[in-house]
């Protein structure tokens, strides 16, 4: 029997990702109601903004402006202070798939990640790229050949970026240069290289651990959800499994540590990715747990 015990945080959404814990407060996106939420004092969520080309990952610049991931036309939005949703920069041109999840430094840069092919249609597997977006909008991309990038942080002294590669079987990791860009990718961990095999469902079965969101703890370790396996990870660089949380039967495919002392695990969990099914259910919920290290580093 698992020695964590696991809370319903909320429930009844659809398919939940880009946990962030903010001010005091638990951020999150529902794909499929197009919502971003936040969950207020009475531990309702709230929704903040409506995203119509559906919402993933979320940060904030600077001067407290949340900017949040638009999917499916490619776009990095921003919320100003009056309420207006604007688009803070179109990266079309970079993406090979969906626009995905983010992390944005204290400086305002964002890493945003993409899906690199069209997952939901069935397609072949292809590498992705990591795209830079700086505050004033412009955009590049900082690292390419990853096997779909899918969860983000930066270390606590902001010199290395972490980042999940769903579809490899690994966790890399770069360093981040002075004005933004990216060194040359390293293992944080590795299970074996998948090369270049395109069907997705034998780099599934071939795969240890299916890395989706990812957050990062004062001892170095990062936690993440380890998908369709249904368990959380904790893991430290080289790849020594610390702890395991179980959410069998349901799948996790986003996690952030948060909380008043930054130990409380949060957890999006739902049956499986399915978009149709995601879409005709509401099964997505967050799942929350108490852990003995606290959170350090973005977000």
């Amino acid at each position: 029997m698992s020695k964590y015990k696991l809370s319903v945080v909320v429930d009844r959404f659809h398919y939940l990702e880009g946990p962030r814990w903010y001010k005091n407060a638990l951020w999150f996106v529902d794909f499929y109601t197009k919502g971003v939420y936040c969950v207020n004092g009475q531990g309702v969520a709230e929704k903040v903004v409506h995203v119509e080309q559906q919402p993933s990952g979320l940060g904030w610049l600077p001067d407290g402006r949340m900017l949040v991931v638009s999917m499916t036309d490619r776009k990095i939005l921003r919320l100003e202070d009056n309420g207006e949703l604007v688009v803070h920069a179109d990266i079309w041109e970079h993406c090979n798939g969906h626009a995905n999840d983010m992390v944005v430094s204290p400086n305002g840069h964002a890493y945003v990640g993409n899906f690199g092919f069209d997952l939901m249609g069935g397609a072949d597997h292809k590498d992705a790229s990591l795209i830079l977006v700086r505050p004033d909008g412009s955009s590049q991309i900082v690292a390419e050949g990853l096997a779909f990038p899918n969860g983000m942080v930066i270390s606590a002294d902001q010199k290395t970026l972490i980042v999940n590669e769903l579809f490899g079987n690994r966790i890399s990791q770069f360093d981040i240069k002075e004005d933004g860009t990216l060194g040359a990718r390293r293992d944080f961990a590795s299970f074996g290289a998948l090369g270049d095999e395109p069907n997705v469902g034998l780099r599934i079965e071939r795969a240890e651990i299916l890395p989706d969101g990812l957050t990062l703890d004062a001892e170095g370790a990062v936690w993440f959800a380890d998908t369709l396996h249904h368990r959380v990870v904790r893991m430290a660089e080289g790849g020594e499994i610390l702890e395991v949380v179980n959410t069998e039967p349901e799948g996790v495919f986003a996690v952030a540590l948060g909380g008043t002392d930054g130990k409380t695990l949060f957890m999006c969990a739902a049956p499986d990715w399915d978009e149709a099914a995601r879409k005709s259910e509401r099964k997505g919920r967050i799942l929350s747990t108490k852990v003995n290290v606290g959170h350090a580093g973005i977000p």
